[in-house]
């Protein structure tokens, strides 16, 4: 597909043809006991899974459905009058030039009030990403606009070190499968502790996501994490900010 047919989406408004909602899940601090961010996770109008709607997206609806997305996730963080940072997912592949695509979510940033720098914009490396260099442009284009910039699932996909080497995001989220068990395993402690040391001496802060027991966290912190993400702190709420449930 052409870059003029691929940018026509952006030219004429078209919309994703479903309703989306929102859920939200909080990245918090655990020693401050503060929240330092919440993720926007899309879900269905009436609250149905994301997969739902994944299963449903192909390149002709990609860039609709992203930027559908992007402006649900700063309506709802409006509306609920989120206190802390907006984590906002984005799909690389559906973003064909940066600076174009980015206008709609900052004319819902301006109607909603929400400064730039509130949000952060995360990129997932689960999604293949067909171009690394164009990636590596759109986050720099995005932190340009005063945005903050995040990579999910650090150490699953398609990139890893290759991509930190081009790009250092502000904030670094480690795999969950990382995270499963770390407490029993030594060498994903290695792991962990290893990364650490490396996003400290490039200034990136970690987030360790997908935390579901106390031995995990504990062990996290013993190694120095201080953001965490996970079902033992919060499950996402559909619409609404849930309740941290703080750890002793």
């Amino acid at each position: 597909m052409s870059d003029y047919h691929r940018c026509s989406a952006c030219r004429d408004g078209q919309a994703f043809p479903l309703p989306l909602g929102m859920a939200f899940q909080p990245i918090v601090d655990v020693r401050q006991q503060r929240i330092f961010a919440h993720e926007a996770l899309v879900r269905g109008a009436n609250g149905e899974s994301a997969g739902s709607l994944l299963e449903q997206i192909n390149e002709s609806n990609r860039y609709a459905f992203d930027q559908a997305c992007r402006v649900q996730a700063v309506e709802w963080a409006a509306r609920l009058q989120v206190p802390a940072l907006v984590s906002i997912n984005f799909m690389p592949n559906a973003v064909y030039r940066a600076e174009t695509c980015i206008r709609t979510t900052l004319e819902a940033a301006k109607r909603c009030n929400l400064a730039l720098d509130k949000i952060i914009f995360e990129v997932t490396e689960q999604e293949q990403v067909l171009d690394i260099d164009h990636l590596v442009g759109i986050l720099r284009a995005y932190r340009q606009q005063g945005f903050r910039t995040a990579i999910d699932d650090f150490g699953a996909g398609y990139a890893g070190l290759n991509l930190l080497a081009d790009f250092q995001p502000d904030l670094l989220k480690l795999d969950m499968q990382l995270i499963r068990g770390v407490d029993q395993d030594t060498v994903r402690q290695v792991l962990v502790d290893s990364t650490l040391q490396m996003c400290r001496r490039l200034g990136i802060q970690v987030i360790a996501e997908g935390v579901e027991t106390l031995a995990e966290l504990h062990v996290l912190r013993e190694l120095g994490v201080e953001l965490f993400q996970g079902y033992l702190l919060a499950r996402p709420g559909f619409a609404c900010l849930p309740e941290v449930h703080w750890p002793d």
